[in-house]
């Protein structure tokens, strides 16, 4: 079989296995692989500009807490929001505020470009930190998820947990497959031109400045989509949901699966909340409670995968695809 026939198949057998999940796995399992499958959508959105376009925001966070903070105010305390509604009016919201911001920030390059992504989310973090609005720190609960009523008929209910799982991995098909089909356009060959050398392909007559611009509204509606599934998950949205903190947690998630890659991502998702759940389940050795110093472990860890692989778990995996194959052969 062809790499990527066999690429293809393990694909397809790793979304059967996603499906069939909650018939077969505990509510805690169900409820780890939605939070994965949000973060893994979160880190997509974030590979689309770092990986394919060559641009490396610290504020990718904004965007996504901007859409759950967008659905905790629409949502009537002790009632449902619509999800047909509330979805919509989220997503474009973060991408408004995408917008907004991208009009300024591509303005700059490299060091200033990641600083003043920085600095725009930083001041979103206060905006929400500091003010009544949304609970100011404290946050703001939702106490009800949005209901996906149309005309007196739910298709689906999101208090279950299962119907709620199944959504996310449906709208995380959806974000990878319209990823893909970006990419493999026109658009997707000229961002990809932009990352390698932006004054080629403005000299070919491309407005780089454009396609930019529309990579990151793209990036940042994405993001909102995943924000708005964390917020319906967990019922609670606060400033963190902006912070750098966060960005640079998707960051790492990026560069450990494999940056400019759609599956990439995704992988470096499950991956880090993986090791941190083994890291945070450490026994007790002597009076030193290891589980208690799991971000050390994980500190650690990201520092060896940096140092030892460059090209995260996806290239580790075509690296061994290769010698395996060259063994065959």
């Amino acid at each position: 079989m062809e790499p990527r026939q066999l690429a293809a198949a393990a694909m397809l057998a790793t979304l059967a296995a996603l499906a069939a999940l909650p018939f077969f796995g505990e509510k805690f399992t169900v409820q780890l692989f939605t939070k994965i499958l949000i973060m893994a959508i979160f880190a997509m959105s974030l590979d689309l500009l770092i990986g394919f376009t060559g641009l490396v925001s610290f504020g990718h966070a904004a965007f996504f807490g901007v859409a759950g903070y967008i659905l905790a105010l629409l949502t009537p305390q002790y009632e449902a929001a619509n999800l047909w509604t509330s979805l919509p009016i989220a997503v474009a919201g973060s991408a408004l505020a995408a917008l907004a911001i991208g009009l300024l920030v591509l303005r700059t390059a490299g060091l200033y470009f990641i600083m003043v992504t920085l600095a725009f989310a930083q001041m979103l973090f206060f905006l929400f930190h500091d003010t009544k609005i949304a609970g100011g720190a404290d946050g703001i609960y939702v106490y009800v998820r949005p209901a996906a009523e149309i005309l007196g008929w739910k298709p689906f209910d999101l208090e279950n947990f299962v119907h709620l799982y199944l959504v996310v991995l449906a709208l995380f098909v959806l974000v990878f497959l319209l990823l893909r089909v970006v990419l493999a356009s026109l658009f997707g060959r000229v961002i990809e031109g932009i990352r390698v050398n932006e004054h080629r392909m403005r000299s070919l007559g491309y407005p780089t400045f454009r396609y930019k611009l529309a990579c990151f509204v793209l990036a940042g509606a994405l993001a909102g989509l995943a924000g708005y599934l964390s917020a319906i998950q967990f019922g609670f949205v606060n400033p963190d949901m902006l912070g750098w903190h966060l960005s640079g947690e998707v960051m790492m998630m990026v560069i450990l699966g494999g940056m400019g890659t759609l599956i990439g991502p995704a992988l470096g998702a499950a991956a880090m909340m993986l090791v941190e759940i083994a890291f945070q389940a450490l026994p007790t050795v002597g009076s030193i409670d290891l589980g208690k110093h799991w971000q050390l472990f994980m500190g650690s860890f990201i520092v060896l995968v940096v140092l030892f692989l460059p090209h995260g778990l996806l290239g580790l995996l075509a690296r061994v695809g290769a010698v395996r194959e060259g063994g065959d052969g």
